[in-house]
């Protein structure tokens, strides 16, 4: 372009955490023209799942005044970071871009929205993909590829983008009941994993698997009172999910809290005791788990494992 800024076009992913940096390596491995836009720079990509290990070869970008909007804006970064992504929103996003949200707990969009030109189309999108970033930018990948997104025409093109990939990309239209339910695994998996600093497996024994069920209790009243539809039986589903996952994955709060950065439990564990408290239902476990993620956020464990 004539004022040195480069047309983007193509996909651009937020964000080179675990979920970012695989997001680019499943589109870019069918075709797709990827880009992803980091805040501290990287020299590669690598991306090691039950293939192999393999190179991406994306461009990585860390200069948000360096590129013009992009077709797809696919925003990856935690939660609590969507606002410091906005100086990528105004250079990334124009007339003509779509801008999907894949981020733990709710309300993704409504966080997004502020922070982004009037207008611009946003999907949220719920993703079940457990994978760790062991270093910058290596991307472990530990199983999980399914997205979420609501039914409609943004949806649509959205699984046609991630066609040909392994992700499986469901539209649905009571989405409200798709992120609660994510949600309800969240706010335990999470928080449990990275309070004990153990894996997966640690829900194989029976009093953690007790502390889950009375966690998730709790959420589905909340969650049914913000209008989802959830039951016992997702409880139930999710709990033996997890003795069914391999024994090494784990959790993005674990991961962060191992590394030393900061928790996402204020968009997940906080997002169920605010809307415990909008609507006067108790929840003491949840209560309890949140003072505890919150003092031990941001903690220096990288150096202790």
């Amino acid at each position: 372009m004539a004022d040195g800024t480069r047309q983007a076009g193509g996909v651009a992913v937020i964000g080179s955490g675990g979920i970012g940096g695989y997001l680019a390596g499943a589109l870019e491995r069918v075709g797709r023209d990827v880009t992803l836009y980091v805040r501290t720079p990287f020299d590669r990509l690598v991306v090691t799942d039950a293939s192999g290990e393999r190179e991406v070869p994306v461009r990585i970008v860390a200069d948000p005044g360096a590129v013009g909007p992009a077709d797809w804006v696919l925003v990856t970064t935690k939660a609590q970071d969507t606002a410091g992504a906005e100086p990528w929103f105004r250079s990334l996003v124009g007339p003509g871009t779509r801008v999907v949200v894949i981020q733990n707990g709710v309300g993704q969009a409504e966080r997004a929205r502020p922070h982004l030109p009037a207008g611009a189309p946003v999907l949220p999108a719920i993703i079940y993909c457990s994978v760790e970033r062991t270093a910058p930018g290596r991307i472990a990948h530990h199983g999980g590829t399914r997205m979420t997104v609501p039914a409609g025409a943004d949806g649509a093109a959205f699984a046609e983008l991630f066609s040909g990939t392994p992700f499986e990309i469901t539209q649905e239209a009571d989405f409200v009941t798709v992120a609660w339910r994510k949600l309800l695994s969240n706010a335990v998996v999470n928080p449990v994993t990275a309070l004990t600093l153990r894996r997966i497996v640690v829900f194989n024994d029976p009093a953690i698997r007790e502390l889950g069920r009375g966690l998730m209790d709790e959420v589905i009243r909340v969650a049914n009172a913000e209008g989802a539809r959830l039951t016992d039986e997702d409880a139930t589903r999710i709990l033996d999910g997890y003795t069914r996952m391999p024994a090494d994955g784990g959790s993005s709060m674990l991961y962060d809290r191992l590394a030393g950065r900061p928790l996402e439990h204020a968009h997940l564990t906080g997002a169920v005791v605010a809307a415990a408290e909008r609507h006067g239902i108790a929840v003491p476990l949840n209560r309890a788990i949140l003072a505890l993620a919150g003092a031990a956020s941001g903690q220096g464990l990288a150096g202790d494992r």
